[in-house]
């Protein structure tokens, strides 16, 4: 009985694929491209050279990938970025307490944000260490292009290590200047800038690999 029902399963399962092959067979175009753009995963790493307590906006974001046009122009590599988390630690100094802070509190007009404080502080046997996941619904968790809109706030001493994961978009055609001129690149170069849009020199959060700053 058993072999039997397996025999016309089996049966079954062939006609199915034998329609979807003739189905398939019938479609008069190519199938539809959903998604043509550009996208980009990536996790960047910054390394605190003074305390650093200030918003980190979408065009902050955007500069931190850059591309260099001449040797003063600068443009983003990417047209709109999404943030996946915020992730950072901070070791004091022996004796004294840290304490490191992400909010995304999306405070200036048009920006909305879950207003959660993520915090946490060390008394010097492990790092303070904190990873901040924006609310979905946020604007900081979808694709924004380039503005003054906060994406989060952070709040770290100096020496602390701060990663954001983010999530970058190219739509072709398109392209923004950096907020701040570049000095020294190399045309057709692609940079890395600080996580508050300075230049590596001024940068209170400049990129931790040094090669690749501008």
């Amino acid at each position: 009985m058993n072999s039997a029902n397996g025999r016309k399963q089996r049966g079954a399962n062939r006609q199915n694929k034998q329609m979807m092959a003739m189905n398939q067979q019938l479609i008069s175009h190519p199938p539809q491209i959903p998604r043509y753009e550009v996208r980009h995963n990536t996790r960047l790493r910054f390394v605190a050279s003074s305390a650093f307590f200030a918003n980190v906006t979408f065009q902050n974001l955007l500069d931190t990938i850059l591309v260099a046009a001449t040797s003063s122009a600068g443009y983003d590599a990417f047209y709109a970025v999404k943030v996946r988390a915020v992730e950072c630690w901070s070791t004091p100094v022996l004796g004294t307490a840290s304490t490191v802070a992400v909010i995304f509190g999306g405070a200036s007009a048009g920006s909305v944000g879950d207003q959660s404080t993520h915090t946490d502080t060390s008394m010097g046997i492990q790092p303070a260490h904190v990873r901040a996941v924006p609310d979905r619904r946020s604007l900081a968790a979808n694709y924004q292009i380039s503005s003054n809109a906060i994406a989060f706030q952070l709040d770290v001493p100096t020496g602390s290590v701060v990663d954001v994961e983010l999530s970058f978009l190219d739509r072709f055609l398109e392209s923004t200047a950096c907020q701040n001129a570049l000095s020294g690149a190399t045309a057709g170069t692609t940079y890395l800038r600080g996580l508050d849009g300075l230049a590596t020199a001024t940068s209170t959060l400049p990129p931790a690999i040094t090669a690749f700053q501008i």
